[in-house]
């Protein structure tokens, strides 16, 4: 019984991870064109890189919006 309960803990556990993954939002500008833009993982290869002030990772898509205002690169666009 105790196994069952363990199991189905450990499954329930595995499928909402990756729900509470999506909370990070990180503010990138692309190195081509200089266009910043808001994206919800972090960027993996040499294409974007994060400008936000020391990596800030934001909790929702609007504190990120915000935060691209007060970005200097994202601004002088």
């Amino acid at each position: 019984m105790k196994l069952r309960i363990a199991t189905a803990a450990l499954m329930v556990a595995a499928f909402s991870l990756p729900a509470f993954a999506a909370d990070e939002f990180y503010v990138v500008q692309d190195v081509k064109t200089k266009k910043c833009t808001i994206v919800d993982k972090k960027p993996t290869d040499t294409s974007t890189t994060v400008v936000s002030p020391s990596g800030t990772i934001y909790k929702s898509r609007t504190e990120a919006e915000s935060g691209m205002k007060t970005v200097k690169v994202c601004t002088s666009n």
